[in-house]
């Protein structure tokens, strides 16, 4: 996640990262938007994403605002 503080952004998404892929995921759904990942880590994301869907949401909020994301496990 990026903050844009004091500009208008997207829906609730999140980017993840896979060698030299990229993918944008939106929050609502866990649906992958735009990008490509291969299906087997695809899948992966979505999975960790529906576990974190929660402090998804959190961090998004907190970004709009200024302050630091929480890391979510794994990713610490």
């Amino acid at each position: 996640m990026y903050a844009e503080i004091s500009a208008p952004h997207h829906t609730p998404h999140f980017h993840a990262y896979y060698q030299d892929r990229i993918a944008v995921f939106s929050m609502a759904s866990i649906d992958m938007i735009s990008g490509l990942l291969p299906k087997r880590q695809q899948r992966l994301v979505e999975a960790w994403a529906e576990l974190h869907e929660a402090e998804l949401l959190t961090d998004w909020n907190l970004l709009q605002t200024g302050p630091r994301p929480i890391l979510i496990e794994p990713l610490k």
